[in-house]
Formats: C-alpha cells, sequence, structure tokens
C-alpha cells in the first residue's frame, strides 16, 4: 500500500484518481482549495485519510499545504493534479504578482515539490497543447505580451514537463514524470472535449503506484499508459535549469539539492 497526495482532488480528474487510487487499497490525502469543499469530498470520498485546504494561487497558501502535508507525515508518490484551464479572457493577477494561470500550474508545482519532504515518486498533469508552444522565459509574468489566454495555458503546461525533467535529473532517488490526460470532458476541459474520460485518469495512478516496470522510470512523458515524446525543448538542461530559477525567485523557495 502506499500513501499518496493529490492536489486539485475535490473533482474532475484528480477526484478520480483518489477515488481508484483508494479502491485498490492505497491510503489517499486530498486537498481543497477551501473549507467549504471539504465536506462534500469527504462524503463521496469516505476512505480519505485526511484533506489538506489552501488556495493554491497564493504563495502563502501553498506553504501552508506544504506544511500541512508535512505534518501527515512522507509519502510515496505526489500527484500534482491541480489546475486551471485556458478560457480566462484577461490577465488575472495575483496577490504575488503573478498570472492566476501561471501561480496556479507552474508555481504552485514547484513550491510543494520543494517543500514537501520528497516522496518516492512525481507526478505532474501537463497537456498535448505543451506541444505546440516555446518556453517564454523572459516574459513569463506576460507583462510585456499582449494576453492570450490559451497560449498561457500551453506555456505553463510546458512549464510543468520542464519542471518534471528538471526534477528528475536533479534528484535521482525521485522517479518524477509528466504526462498529458488527453481533452476530456471536465469542468476545465469543456463539455464538447473528444477525448475519453475513462482513460484520462488512469496515467497518473500508474506512474504513482504501479510496479509495472514501464511505470518504473524517470524524466519521461506518457499519454494513456505509453511514452510519448514531449516538446522537444523540455529536454534542454539550460532551459529547465532557468525555469527553476525564476521558480526560486518568484517564491524565495530555493529547490533542495
Amino acid at each position: 500500500m502506499s500513501r499518496i497526495f493529490i492536489t486539485g482532488s475535490t473533482d474532475g480528474l484528480g477526484f478520480m484518481a483518489a477515488e481508484l487510487l483508494l479502491s485498490q487499497g492505497h491510503e489517499v490525502v486530498l486537498h481543497a482549495r477551501s473549507p467549504q469543499r471539504v465536506e462534500n469530498v469527504r462524503r463521496r470520498l469516505l476512505g480519505a485519510s485526511a484533506v489538506v485546504i489552501g488556495d493554491l494561487s497564493r504563495m502563502s497558501e501553498m506553504k501552508s499545504v506544504a506544511e500541512q502535508v508535512n505534518r501527515i507525515g512522507t509519502f510515496d508518490a505526489v500527484i500534482h493534479n491541480v489546475g486551471v484551464g485556458y478560457r480566462e479572457p484577461k490577465r488575472i493577477e495575483t496577490e504575488d504578482g503573478l498570472p492566476h494561470v501561471f501561480a496556479i500550474n507552474v508555481m504552485a508545482p514547484y513550491v510543494l515539490t520543494a517543500l514537501i519532504e520528497r516522496p518516492r515518486r512525481l507526478v505532474y498533469l501537463s497537456s498535448g497543447m505543451h506541444h505546440g508552444v516555446t518556453a517564454n522565459l523572459g516574459d513569463t509574468g506576460w507583462k510585456q505580451r499582449r494576453w492570450n489566454g490559451s497560449q498561457a495555458y500551453a506555456e505553463s503546461k510546458l512549464y510543468d514537463v520542464l519542471l518534471a525533467f528538471a526534477i528528475g535529473r536533479r534528484w535521482p532517488d525521485v522517479m518524477s514524470n509528466a504526462l498529458e490526460p488527453g481533452w476530456v470532458p471536465t469542468r476545465m476541459g469543456g463539455p464538447s472535449a473528444p477525448d475519453d474520460l475513462d482513460q484520462a485518469h488512469l496515467t497518473q495512478v500508474w506512474l504513482a503506484a504501479s510496479d509495472d516496470p514501464g511505470a518504473l522510470v524517470s524524466s519521461e512523458y506518457f499519454y494513456h499508459l505509453q511514452r510519448r515524446v514531449p516538446n522537444p525543448g523540455a529536454r534542454d538542461h539550460g532551459t529547465q535549469d532557468r525555469l527553476i530559477e525564476q521558480c526560486e525567485s518568484f517564491s524565495g523557495i530555493r529547490l533542495p539539492d
């Protein structure tokens, strides 16, 4: 049995992954954005061992979530599922001065990775949209460009792959991988999304808990339990390191060696 923490797990793919992991006999700790969501998810997932609370658009609450998780104990895996989509029509700035999309999709996984006691496995959710963009690390804050919500989202998902691969390179004792779940009809994906929702959560569960040799790898990218070639830019060590440096600068939190 593994102990697994899943961010953004009150609904959507995070909830589905938690449900499947619980059915397999694993211990699962959930994450809710606010106290109002806790009662509902506890009713729906009776087997969850705990729920931590925090709005992961805020740096202070990212740190609080990490503290709550560490108080529970060590984990075998963390699934960085939390995310916001591409339908923001304008640049929304968080209290920390970051674009809302970047704060939730990139900074939250970075801060939690840096602060949560190191697990054996890390799983980062990306998107097929990451294939179509380049890393604009000179303007991650979208202050120099005209806002484009779709591109901002796609770039954030490229940064998630960069983060997964950077961690896999820097922490050889951790299996760190990224995946795309497909464009599926969740609240984020929308009702007309064409991919199979029943397949969307399986890969993150497999990477987090399976002893299948195919899952016991690091710095790889997956789609529906199969390795897939990521955006080639995600393999560039210099780009990986620059992203880590930016995240350290924005958060004031150094990634441990």
